[in-house]
């Protein structure tokens, strides 16, 4: 199975470094030196990752054969992609790969249909789960505990406690303000 581990960034110096933009929780497994990443374009790779470095708090890589800026330049917005086998899982207890979670059922902690999830959005603050309802239309629902009870790869689906609101027109609204508007 392919997973997009990463996508490239700009050209970092005048060696053929560029910075990339990581999207797996492993970079030092998924990006290491020696690792071969097929590419979306297919046609810039595959590519092989000679070094990495961190500066700045950002990754930099440089690739084998890549060794001027305008060639680092050519790979800005390629996905990195790593061949990943599907029964593998990630070291941590309760993390997931996105190819794990995608068609997944989810329902509410008494058994209410919300939808399946179609999507998994990757934020800086947290993941949300893009969720198809049986009418077609999308909810959000972040990926946090508070909210997300429950995975059950086994029976496929995904436990829910949202708050008022989050899937539903029943919000509750608090407001400081007395009643007289003061």
């Amino acid at each position: 199975m392919q997973l997009v581990v990463a996508r490239v960034g700009r050209a970092h110096g005048i060696k053929g470094e560029v910075t990339v933009e990581v999207r797996t929780d492993e970079p030092e497994l998924r990006l290491g030196p020696g690792a071969v990443l097929a590419t979306d374009p297919a046609s810039a790779g595959p590519l092989t990752i000679e070094s990495g470095r961190v500066h700045s708090g950002r990754l930099l890589l440089r690739f084998e054969g890549v060794r001027d800026r305008n060639a680092a330049e050519a790979l800005r917005n390629t996905l990195l992609i790593a061949e990943v086998d599907p029964a593998e899982t990630p070291e941590e207890e309760d993390e997931y790969y996105d190819h794990q979670l995608i068609d997944l059922d989810v329902v509410t902690e008494d058994g209410t249909e919300v939808g399946r999830i179609t999507e998994i959005s990757h934020l800086p603050s947290q993941d949300l789960f893009i969720v198809e309802r049986p009418d077609g239309s999308e909810v959000m629902i972040p990926f946090v505990q508070e909210i997300v009870t429950e995975i059950d790869l086994e029976e496929q689906r995904a436990v829910v406690a949202p708050p008022p609101g989050l899937i539903d027109d029943r919000a509750e609204i608090v407001s400081s303000r007395d009643e007289d508007g003061s």
